[in-house]
């Protein structure tokens, strides 16, 4: 199986990134990047994923919980919490 490695910036901070061979992290995924004991089933806190300098035709925007986020060399990501109460 074929790898990629992208250095990328997550709400600041430098990160390295593996992936396979279709260079794409989950929504879960790229949230745990900065939020590693993020729950999802909480119905509590919504993440907010926000990115520029991404890939192809769509260099910047938001990404949808259950969407694939496709990396890119020194793309910036922002994620942010927000408490639902």
């Amino acid at each position: 199986m074929t790898t990629h490695e992208f250095h990328i910036v997550v709400n600041g901070k430098q990160k390295t990134v593996t992936t396979d061979q279709t260079k794409a992290l989950s929504y879960e995924d790229v949230v745990r990047l900065d939020y590693p004991g993020a729950v999802f089933n909480d119905n509590q806190t919504v993440y907010t994923v926000t990115y520029k300098r991404g890939e192809g035709n769509k260099p910047e925007g938001e990404l949808a919980q259950g969407a694939p986020l496709k990396l890119k060399e020194g793309m910036i990501i922002n994620v942010t919490p927000t408490d639902r109460s």
